[in-house]
């Protein structure tokens, strides 16, 4: 049987045993539907209620402001686009970044054709916004400001504090895209001054389709899905109870011995990003070398192009990816990369390595090891790497 090793986890995580155990009972003797005004439909109702709590306690919400999505997409999707049309007497601008997962890129670009104005701000060669340039952006019409709190690719964290503080001086309501962030890093909605928050299950070992959108009482929001009661007349549609209760057991699961985690993730982290960069000439790691996710690993190698690697990676049962999985299937750059400043011959070299606690150093070492042969293989068929030989 082939060896396989799974690093992809930014791209979606596998399911614990103990999530499905929990859901089962909600897919075969739980079936009930929670707007039904029997006791199994009550049963079902109270699931989803005390689900909605636990995330609620975790982010430091109250209940009633957590509302169920399919997921991370089609929260972004609500969070602007709801808040832009329900606040467009008071203003058409946003303010994002040319690093957003496309999720929130295209729904701004959407918005744009429909009337808004959006800028969209640099970022450094890190992937960090610049403050300043921020509050230079503010004008008397900006209504949203969506920024992500960490880059699925690159794995850079914004300064999100500090961007919650200054919408909040500025009354402008604050969005962030936290789907990479959840049950990594711990956070409070109410001390980071966040108005609107998106996360998705299947990105912390929870079932795929299911998510929730934070949204702060008092916002002014329109509704995306319309056409029933549920979810307090916000977002029409029969439940999916089994999900909603699989997300509250993985967040529940995500957030325990979470410094312990995160300080073994670390150490992985930077031990595979030190062998790589020791082992293998011509490389460069994308994203601010501290002020990462724990376990992301971006790496671009030059003279080589990321989809050959990725083959090849596969054939060894190493399973990663070149970026965003929404975007996987083009042959264009990274849009992220090219905005923190690469050529598109570096940006089309690039490897996003993404761990999770169940990969070892012996994952890493069998990692490394194919890549140098992978890599060197690679460089040998370039025309590029062949005029750097003879430079040399």
């Amino acid at each position: 049987m082939k060896k396989q090793i799974y690093m992809d986890n930014a791209a979606t995580t596998k399911l614990d045993k103990r999530v499905l155990d929990e859901m089962l009972p909600y897919l075969t003797e739980q079936y009930g539907n929670p707007s039904s005004t029997y006791s199994l439909g009550v049963a079902s109702k109270k699931a989803i209620d005390d689900a909605r709590g636990v995330i609620s306690e975790i982010i430091n919400s109250h209940p009633g402001e957590l509302y169920f999505t399919s997921g991370g997409s089609e929260s972004d999707n609500w969070a602007i686009k709801g808040v832009a049309y329900a606040n467009r007497k008071k203003g058409n601008h946003i303010i994002t970044t040319k690093v957003e997962h496309h999720a929130v890129l295209h729904t701004c670009e959407y918005l744009e054709k429909n009337g808004f104005e959006v800028t969209y701000l640099d970022v450094d060669e890190d992937g960090i916004i610049d403050i300043n340039d921020l509050k230079e952006a503010i004008r008397e019409e900006t209504i949203l400001i969506t920024i992500m709190y960490a880059n699925n690719e690159v794995g850079s964290i914004m300064p999100i504090k500090e961007i919650g503080d200054i919408a909040r001086e500025k009354n402008i309501l604050f969005h962030t895209d936290a789907v990479q962030v959840m049950g990594v890093i711990e956070i409070d909605v109410e001390q980071l001054n966040i108005d609107l928050l998106s996360m998705s299950a299947h990105k912390f070992k929870g079932p795929k389709g299911i998510g929730a959108l934070y949204i702060k009482r008092g916002v002014k929001i329109d509704p995306l899905i319309i056409g029933g009661g549920q979810e307090r007349s916000r977002r029409a549609g029969t439940e999916n109870i089994a999900s909603i209760v699989g997300m509250s057991k993985a967040l529940t699961l995500a957030y325990e011995n979470l410094d312990e985690k995160n300080k073994n993730l670390i150490q992985l982290r930077d031990y595979f990003i030190q062998e790589i960069m020791t082992k293998i000439d011509y490389t460069k790691l994308n994203g601010h070398p501290v002020n990462r996710l724990p376990n992301n690993v971006n790496i671009s190698f030059s003279f080589i192009e990321g989809e050959s690697l990725l083959l090849f990676l596969d054939i060894k049962g190493i399973a990663a990816s070149s970026g965003s999985a929404c975007t996987s299937g083009t042959l264009d750059p990274s849009h992220v990369l090219l905005s923190m400043g690469l050529n598109h011959e570096t940006a089309h070299g690039s490897l996003r390595l993404s761990l999770s606690e169940e990969n070892t150093k012996e994952d890493i070492d069998y990692v490394v090891e194919n890549l140098v042969e992978i890599v060197d293989k690679l460089r040998q068929m370039s025309p590029l790497y062949e005029n750097v030989k003879e430079e040399i």
